[in-house]
């Protein structure tokens, strides 16, 4: 290795250590303050306590709200794996005009803002007399997830070799059986990663989630914001350290079924 190489290799590892440490920062300073005695932001703090984590249990609006985030991306999720699968399918094997548009169109939900694709639907939902809180709430989010599944699904199926499903015909399987037996356990680990991240995306999702809550139906997100402007202590603190234990927890699972690089292919 040349010292032109040493050092392009010093300067690389330099600045992804830079960059680690800049977007773990906040994380690290979060988890140290759920932890402080201080009845403000406190770092460090005078004494470690547990005390804003007993808070929780009588958060008010913090257990309902979460029960219905998890709901709503439970349900955002499983639809976006069957509509995104199909999609993907369509847009690998099929050959028609216009794949190229409307494959950009499915995964635009991650190129615009959130307060304008909000804003858009909400116009949208109004124009179609969609007006209860779950159920457009519910469908904004099957938008929102629809493109980790659809870009991810869509990887997997340019590696995979269409044949084996041929040659599993001809050995006398029905072609629905084919799909389930070749296609299905080649498509798992890119179900698992685009699962993960939909089912994350939907829980964090603050911008679109506003347009379509109301006094009774509030994601969790939309909670810890009232929290914030109504008791601005560390209990949002130990919330958002529930929500980066959750994240550490997707990416455990991730790694024992999937594995870290593939989940990185992806």
């Amino acid at each position: 290795m040349t010292a032109v190489e040493r050092a392009a290799q010093a300067l690389m590892w330099i600045a992804a250590t830079v960059t680690v440490v800049f977007l773990m920062t906040p994380l690290v300073v979060t988890v140290a303050v759920s932890f402080g005695s201080s009845s403000v932001f406190t770092l460090p703090p005078p004494d470690w306590s547990l005390r804003w984590y007993d808070r929780l249990t009588n958060a008010r609006g913090l257990w309902p709200s979460l029960v219905t985030s998890i709901e709503i991306a439970s349900f955002s999720t499983a639809v976006a794996l069957a509509l995104g699968t199909l999609c993907a399918i369509a847009l690998v094997r099929g050959r028609f005009p216009g794949r190229e548009a409307i494959s950009t169109f499915l995964v635009s939900p991650l190129m615009l803002p959130g307060l304008v694709i909000g804003i858009a639907m909400l116009q949208g939902f109004k124009a179609a007399g969609l007006r209860e809180p779950l159920s457009s709430l519910m469908l904004a989010h099957v938008v929102i997830t629809l493109p980790y599944v659809v870009r991810t699904v869509v990887g997997a199926l340019s590696l995979f070799d269409f044949s084996l499903i041929d040659a599993a015909r001809t050995l006398g399987c029905s072609y629905p059986k084919a799909l389930t037996r070749v296609l299905v356990p080649a498509l798992a680990p890119a179900f698992i990663t685009s699962g993960m991240f939909a089912f994350l995306a939907s829980m964090d999702n603050y911008p679109i989630s506003i347009f379509f809550t109301d006094a009774w139906t509030k994601t969790l997100p939309i909670q810890m914001l009232q929290y914030v402007e109504e008791n601005p202590d560390p209990t949002i603190a130990a919330i958002s350290s529930g929500l980066v234990v959750l994240a550490i927890l997707a990416l455990v699972v991730g790694d024992r079924l999937v594995g870290l690089r593939k989940l990185a292919d992806f």
